[in-house]
């Protein structure tokens, strides 16, 4: 067997055995005749939360059908479908998700799963489009479940522990046209204003000073344009990419030329690759209201974070429900980092980032390189004993567990 690795390449699969079945009554099997088994997606994680020294599989052999409900405003559709595929299939039958992330190239389930997110404070992250689930639980059986289950927010953020999801159910809105301007050296007094002042905003920084090097806002078609000393900043006259010097080709088209939301709302474009991987990335969410003071708090180990970092992204989303969500119970800034791909260098400055944000209360994104401890972790989720107790009646045996699920919630 090949060695298997994830998107950016710094995980080796530690399965031993892959597995591509063609239906659920496959997958069924497999997971009945496994004593430990998970499914992958993209490999768009950067730490093993998803890996398995069991049985491997991907899903992307499974039945293709995607089922649009104009009546209940839904589709439903197979758990490894990517968010670009499926959005250029909406968009062609008028309709739209409310939000998407940067990378279109990210499968539903796996997005879904780790509490993935677009940008935009009245906007909640990608899992709480969920309507409904359709799951392979550790017995082997095929269950459905919706909003009406009496745990169900404890089962779209699952980390892949509760079984294995073959279909999403996701709410859809009408489609709609999006704008892109950037805006470059943001004063740091003017990123609140900068962050609620369009559909979609991306503050993008070095590190390097206080500013912000690039404001990506996604603005409603029918809005008007920003002056070009929009909010102090100058107004882009050319494209650019986040990552500096990287091809401006991958990104989605800016310069306020209106187009689709899902040609505008991710930073880069289905048809390419936005880098090749070599990177890693960290991400940390925090209650929306301490900002200032967190941010503040970075700038003291700013001289560390810049000398490994490639980017660094500030974006909204709006607070949820959902019991593993990073922005449970409170609007949230993300504060993301993509670093070089050097982990002994990047990770004792992810243990900095992580002490000097530790005063408030910071979520780590659950596919992403942290280094916090689970008490840690765990103190800032209300639900998290909820969610433990959950795995163990679902999964008693720990079929869908891994190492790294087993730091997070020792058995």
């Amino acid at each position: 067997m090949s060695t298997q690795r994830n998107w950016a390449g710094n995980v080796a699969y530690a399965a031993r055995a892959h597995h591509r079945p063609s239906s659920v009554d496959e997958l069924r099997e497999l997971v009945i005749g496994s004593d430990r088994i998970r499914a992958v997606g993209s490999g768009h994680s950067f730490n093993r939360i998803g890996d398995t020294t069991g049985d491997l599989v991907t899903l992307a052999g499974l039945p293709a059908t995607v089922r649009l409900d104009e009546a209940r405003r839904v589709v439903q559709v197979p758990a490894a479908m990517r968010y670009g595929d499926l959005a250029t299939w909406l968009h062609e039958r008028g309709y739209a998700l409310a939000n998407l992330a940067s990378l279109p190239h990210i499968s539903v389930a796996g997005a879904v799963a780790t509490g993935t997110h677009g940008s935009g404070v009245a906007v909640g992250n990608l899992a709480t489009a969920v309507a409904g689930l359709e799951l392979v639980t550790a017995a082997g059986e095929l269950i459905t479940v919706d909003r009406t289950a009496t745990e169900y927010a404890g089962m779209v953020v699952s980390l892949g522990a509760l079984g294995i999801v073959t279909r999403v159910t996701l709410d859809v809105v009408p489609t709609f046209e999006v704008r892109q301007y950037v805006h470059l050296d943001l004063p740091r007094e003017a990123l609140d204003a900068a962050l609620s002042s369009a559909y979609s905003v991306s503050v993008f920084t070095d590190w390097r000073s206080t500013r912000g090097t690039q404001v990506w806002r996604k603005q409603l078609a029918d809005q008007p344009a920003p002056p070009a000393d929009w909010l102090g900043t100058t107004a882009a006259d050319r494209p650019w990419h986040p990552v500096p010097g990287m091809p401006v080709v991958n990104c989605t088209e800016q310069l306020g030329v209106p187009g689709p939301w899902h040609e505008r709302l991710p930073h880069f474009r289905l048809g390419f690759t936005p880098s090749n991987g070599d990177e890693l990335q960290s991400e940390y969410h925090l209650p929306r209201a301490a900002a200032g003071a967190a941010l503040a708090a970075l700038d003291e180990v700013a001289h560390l974070i810049a000398p490994v970092l490639l980017t660094s992204e500030l974006r909204t989303v709006a607070a949820d429900q959902l019991w593993l969500s990073p922005q449970y119970d409170r609007d949230s800034l993300a504060v993301h980092f993509t670093w070089i791909a050097d982990t002994s260098a990047v990770l004792p400055v992810v243990a900095e980032v992580e002490r000097a944000l530790a005063p408030f209360a910071p979520r780590p994104h659950w596919g992403k390189v942290f280094t916090m401890p689970t008490e840690t972790i765990a103190a800032t989720y209300p639900r998290w004993a909820d969610f433990a107790a959950l795995v163990t009646r679902l999964d008693p045996g720990g079929k869908f567990r891994t190492e790294e699920f087993d730091r997070l919630f020792p058995r």
